[in-house]
């Protein structure tokens, strides 16, 4: 029986990579379990495999806890679905989205297939583990907050309790930094203008406090 070691990376955070030896006869929900017991997430979260072309273009979908609308169009289920039967490429690749609700997309390529078992080794197996997950902040059913996996920076974390997803950037590109924090002066703007200014309403701060001070006689 052939093994096979796949490579998983985040898309966003390449730096992160675990390498997970498998059996060919073993099922995407395997392989689901192990790559979540390699990051801290909890696997029980609706998720899919795409059967990708070499450019990551998705294609054909293997689903666990998939949408009543995905079980009508009849997709295949990953609980059921052997690794061997998706395999057509020596260097075959997948599309992998953990999470619907609050996705995480990653990249899965065969990197090398083994000929034979370890009767030593439980597969699947963790072959290599480079980095540390991003942390998933989550609200539970109590209303308290749960952390999975552990932060890659203070940054990170910033973003994930402003609920911050990636599509933001834009935005934040599009504001030049405004909003965040900025003492960049606006053009035109004379110091000159500004002390003007402040003498004049130090002034009529003056010339309010008499008026009142009249009133009050």
């Amino acid at each position: 029986m052939a093994i096979y070691r796949f490579r998983i990376s985040f898309e966003d955070f390449d730096e992160v990579v675990r390498e997970i030896d498998i059996k060919s006869n073993q099922t995407f929900e395997d392989l689901h379990k192990a790559v979540h017991r390699s990051t801290g997430y909890s696997h029980e979260k609706s998720s899919s495999f795409y059967v990708s072309t070499d450019n990551w273009i998705k294609g054909d979908e293997i689903a666990y806890l998939p949408s009543q609308r995905k079980i009508d169009r009849g997709v295949a289920l990953m609980e059921k679905a052997r690794l061997s039967n998706f395999i057509e490429d020596p260097h075959q690749k997948f599309y992998y989205i953990y999470n619907f609700d609050r996705p995480f997309d990653f990249h899965v390529e065969l990197i090398r297939i083994i000929l034979e078992t370890d009767p030593n080794i439980e597969y699947p197996f963790l072959v290599k583990s480079a980095g540390e997950a991003p942390k998933i902040i989550e609200k539970n059913n109590s209303g308290s907050f749960t952390v999975s996996a552990n932060p890659v920076s203070s940054d990170f974390d910033f973003l994930n309790e402003m609920d911050f997803v990636p599509e933001d950037t834009d935005e934040l590109e599009a504001m030049g930094g405004r909003g965040i924090n900025t003492d960049v002066k606006e053009e035109g703007h004379d110091e000159g203008e500004s002390d003007e200014a402040s003498d004049e309403f130090a002034d009529n701060e003056s010339y309010e406090d008499e008026q009142y001070k009249e009133d009050d006689y």
